[in-house]
Parts: C-alpha cells; structure tokens; sequence
C-alpha cells in the first residue's frame, strides 16, 4: 500500500511537472494558444543582471540573478484578440496564472503600450541554469514594479486574456 501512495505521488508530481513546461493562452481571442518551453527559445533573448524581489510592504525577498527571458509582449504578439476595432484593446487585460492558482494581472496598455511590456520577462534561464529544470519552471517578472514580487509568476501556465464587459 504505501508503494502504491509513492507511486502515486511520483506520477502525479511527474504530470504537474511536465504542464507546467508549456502556457496556454485562452480567453477573448481568435485561437487558443500553446506555448512550449522550447517555443520560447525561439523568441529573441532579453537579460537582466539581478532583480530584488520585494513583496507588498517592500520588504526585502530575495534576489534573482543572470536572468534570461523573452518578452511577454513578444509572445502576446501572435495573439490575435476578438475586437472588431483598435479602439477596444485598452478593454482587455491579461491574467497570467500559476499552477497553484496565484495570478497577476496586466491591462492591454501596461503591456504594449508602456515600458513594463518592454521589460515583462518570461523567464527561460535564471542563474546559468534553464528554467524548465528549476523547481519554479517558467516564470514571469516585471522589472520595472516596484513591489517585484506581486507579478512575479512561478510555474506560469496560463494566461487568459479577457475583455471587460
């Protein structure tokens, strides 16, 4: 019996890890998406040295470092959102979700039409090691939030891009 529990265990912590090797990006457009982490090699490499992660209060969390990633608006540009009009994109917002259930949510603008979209990293290689290999698989950081850890994403693997009603 208690083979059969650690078994159990291992394949279900096996499957959580291979989903969360991949997004999703479902909602308020055209067509579905599904983002592998090998996609995301194929974007163009952003780096930032380090990041201090601070949470809500601005205590101090900790610091990531040798940061590698692709840009959140560079994978959102193959999106194809369901408006009839440009004029509507500042309707929609973004909520990138972890495998646990925490999410941080973007509007339209903050994204492509601010310097967070330039810097919003989805990443792929933190401290020399690929990220698919940590136990926070992809994730997601806006550098230029002050309180960096309220949208810092771990074990991103979905985004659901809706429009407000």
């Amino acid at each position: 019996m208690k083979i059969l529990s650690i078994l159990s265990l291992f394949f279900s912590l096996t499957l959580n890890a291979q989903a969360a090797k991949s997004i999703s990006v479902i909602g308020d457009i055209v067509k579905p998406l599904m983002i592998s982490f090998n996609d995301l090699k194929n974007y163009q490499k952003h780096s930032v040295d380090s990041l201090a992660i601070y949470n809500h209060k601005m205590d101090y969390k900790s610091t990531l470092k040798k940061i590698n990633g692709v840009l959140l608006k560079a994978v959102l540009s193959k999106v194809e959102f369901k408006t009839d009009s440009s004029r509507s994109l500042s309707e929609f917002y973004l909520v990138c979700i972890a495998d646990d259930g925490y999410k941080a949510v973007f509007s339209w603008n903050e994204i492509f039409n601010s310097g967070n979209g330039d810097l919003a990293l989805i990443i792929t290689e933190l401290n020399g090691s690929d990220a698919s290999k940590l136990k926070e698989n992809i994730m997601l950081v806006t550098p230029t939030d002050k309180a960096t850890g309220r949208r810092y994403v771990k074990n991103l693997s979905k985004i659901v891009i809706q429009q407000l009603k």
